[in-house]
């Protein structure tokens, strides 16, 4: 389905590439939300950011201060100009932001993974005209995100975008969620003129990693930047870690490279990300796979077993190689790759059966 799209018209300076949303992760007392919404004001940001209601995956954590929340929120428009959004994930919280006069709403991906919250969400936006946002949904199916944009798109809202936050992992990694930037590029490609703003304080979990981020976006060809920055951020009711002060925001942004969009350095760019992403996903695999060796070469010392087999490694080569011709790759080549991985494997082993 092709998607009903027309601008977001968020700010007077829309055509402006970043479009910069920011604001504390959680609005978590009047006076927070004030000082922080005052101090973004000063640096030219537009659109104020604050979570109003927080889905926590444990019950007794702080799930945000609920409707009360949006009266600072109508402060925050009334005494500096600036437009504000929060996240809903209920029929209750679209008709709350609604009626507070909540400039543009964004889903989160825990709701987005649920269609039928989805499709709840979009029966209460028919017949209004308010900017929505979709994130990615925690797992990286890009159907589901799709879905999710349909679902909105049918209810009648065409001033429609998406966040990429990066897609839940139970490993650990660099990044809270990882990138898998391959899949807004696929997005993009699926859905042409779909605005898309980065996350990278979801992504990162670390505010040491919202700068680098920042840049991939832009030079992705992102369209705006969704950023968390408070006041007193180590003092955060809820990610404390991943925010950034005004100050600190205003810095990162000033020092973003903002390249210029054409379709064939854009497209390059993007290919390489993904050649990049791979190969991190590749190097990750692997570092895996040299663990299970080296529990294989723990589990031969204590059985006083020979390091190589070479039935099991003649199975391997002639396995890989197949499966190599049935993905379009030549034998030799998988072959030559698989006998660096078994060296390599061989090499892990003979270090265990010496300690």
């Amino acid at each position: 389905m092709e998607l009903n799209l027309t601008p977001l018209n968020l700010t007077d300076q829309d055509n402006k590439r970043p479009i910069v949303i920011a604001g504390p992760c959680s609005a978590e007392t009047e006076e927070q939300v004030m000082n922080t919404a005052t101090q973004l004001s000063k640096k030219g940001v537009k659109l104020f950011r604050a979570g109003i209601w927080k889905p926590r995956t444990k019950p007794g954590g702080f799930e945000g201060v609920g409707e009360p929340g949006l009266a600072w929120l109508q402060q925050v428009q009334k005494e500096t100009g600036m437009k504000v959004c929060t996240e809903v994930a209920t029929h209750a919280h679209v008709e709350a932001c609604l009626k507070a006069g909540v400039d543009l709403l964004w889903i989160g991906a825990r709701t987005v993974a649920n269609p039928f919250a989805m499709q709840e969400i979009a029966d209460t936006l028919k017949g209004v005209d308010i900017p929505i946002l979709v994130k990615n949904p925690v797992n990286p199916d890009l159907e589901l995100w799709i879905g999710g944009l349909e679902r909105i798109n049918q209810a009648g809202i065409t001033r429609l975008g998406v966040i990429h936050r990066g897609f839940s992992t139970y490993e650990k990694k660099l990044y809270r969620n990882l990138p898998m930037w391959h899949i807004p590029i696929e997005l993009r490609r699926r859905c042409p003129g779909l605005p898309i703003f980065g996350d990278p304080s979801h992504i990162g979990g670390k505010r040491e990693l919202v700068a680098p981020l920042c840049q991939q976006a832009m030079d992705l060809g992102f369209d705006g930047l969704i950023v968390e920055s408070h006041c007193n951020p180590d003092a955060a009711w809820s990610d404390a870690s991943q925010q950034v002060t005004p100050d600190v925001l205003d810095f990162i942004l000033d020092k973003l490279v903002i390249r210029k969009i054409t379709e064939t350095t854009e497209s390059l760019s993007a290919l390489r990300h993904q050649i990049d992403e791979i190969d991190n996903s590749l190097i990750e695999l692997m570092a895996k796979r040299m663990r299970i060796s080296r529990e294989i070469g723990e589990y031969k010392r204590q059985h006083d077993m020979t390091v190589v087999q070479t039935t099991r490694y003649t199975e391997i080569l002639d396995k890989r190689g197949a499966q190599g011709v049935l993905c379009g790759m030549s034998s030799d080549f998988i072959k030559d790759v698989f006998e660096s991985i078994h060296e390599e494997s061989v090499r892990q082993q003979i270090e265990i059966m010496n300690q």
